[in-house]
């Protein structure tokens, strides 16, 4: 039975609910996937790192990170590495799973840690838009040339099957256009301010439930939604796209009184990822837009996402992840590595 030894570059919220999901389907994945796997690795940005060959004790090190204590107290002794290149190097894995921040000018350092990964022979699974922008051909090609694979699928609608399924179910479909919500935050501030609450209430709200960040401007200005359009058009459509190639505006503009007119017209308000190819070039746009009730993102509400997209083979086929939180793209991550090694 083939074994697999993992490890973990960032052990956040996504790191930690990957670590609990692995726990629960270990019996699953050697039942249904004749596979057994061991953490050889974890690195974190703030309760240090271990390595052991033989195996960590995953269970022990989600106890310790949770009371807020350090896991180098299960580090295998002979291994003292304090770098992330050096963990890499050292931490003896089949698969990396990548969840650090997110660099949206660059990817970096994460676009760096992965190729080191895959020149030391490793399977990537990432959670990061940041190297799937910046360095996907990159990395996709240094991956097939090490007979490994660079899978990202958690980067956009977290576990949602999105890159998954022109991957696997869609062969040879050209994709002429994409149109959704990919912004959860932004779509909940929105879907607060229809309920009443002030922009300011809804970001205050968004922040308390660990939704919105201490500094929300990456959502409401738009550049997430942008990088996730960029990844899809990069990824999809076969064109390299930067989040600075994107017409994006944010939802800073977007009034009460907007939204109560919009409400009277029958309409709601939504900020919008689009991109379309034409003549052999692609327009890639995030804006607010109104969104009347025949269109499928007008019941989109709260923090669910979604996605439409028009291809040459099938009509408009849409993609809609409800609540999406750390435990679906946990799954994402989960699934990448199950599908790298298959």
């Amino acid at each position: 039975m083939p074994h697999y030894n993992l490890a973990f570059l960032g052990f956040g919220n996504v790191g930690k609910a990957l670590a609990e999901l692995l726990l629960r389907k270990q019996a699953d994945i050697q039942d249904q996937r004749g596979i057994t796997f061991s953490v050889t690795g974890i690195a974190t940005g703030s309760h240090g790192l271990a390595i052991d060959p033989d195996g960590i004790d995953l269970t022990k090190a989600l106890e310790l990170v949770k009371i807020g204590q350090s896991i180098n107290t299960i580090n295998n002794k002979q291994f003292t590495v304090n770098r992330s290149l050096d963990f890499i190097h050292h931490c003896g894995a089949d698969v990396l799973f990548e969840t650090i921040p997110v660099n949206y000018e660059s990817g970096q350092p994460a676009v760096d840690f992965i190729r080191a990964a895959l020149e030391a022979g490793m399977h990537v699974a990432t959670a990061n838009k940041g190297p799937v922008v910046h360095a996907y051909r990159e990395l996709t090609d240094l991956a097939e040339s090490k007979g490994r694979k660079f899978y990202f699928e958690s980067a956009v609608m977290d576990g949602a099957p999105v890159f998954a399924l022109f991957r696997e179910a869609l062969p040879v479909a050209n994709l002429r256009a994409l149109r959704g919500v990919l912004n959860s935050t932004t779509n909940l501030l929105l879907t607060l301010m229809e309920e009443g609450q002030s922009f300011d209430e809804a970001v205050a709200y968004a922040q308390s439930i660990g939704i919105a960040e201490t500094d929300p401007s990456g959502d409401i200005d738009g550049w997430d939604a942008a990088i996730k359009i960029c990844a899809l058009v990069t990824v999809l459509m076969g064109v390299p796209l930067k989040p600075g190639d994107v017409d994006r505006t944010g939802i800073r503009g977007i009034s009460l009184e907007d939204i109560t007119q919009a409400k009277a017209e029958g309409a709601r308000w939504k900020l919008v990822c689009e991109a379309v190819r034409e003549q052999g070039q692609v327009q890639a746009r995030v804006a607010p837009q109104k969104v009347g009730i025949e269109s499928p993102l007008y019941g989109v509400m709260g923090t669910t996402s979604i996605v439409e997209f028009e291809s040459d083979v099938l009509g408009n086929l849409s993609l809609i992840e409800t609540d999406p939180g750390p435990n679906t793209t946990a799954y994402g991550l989960l699934a990448d590595f199950l599908n790298a090694v298959k």
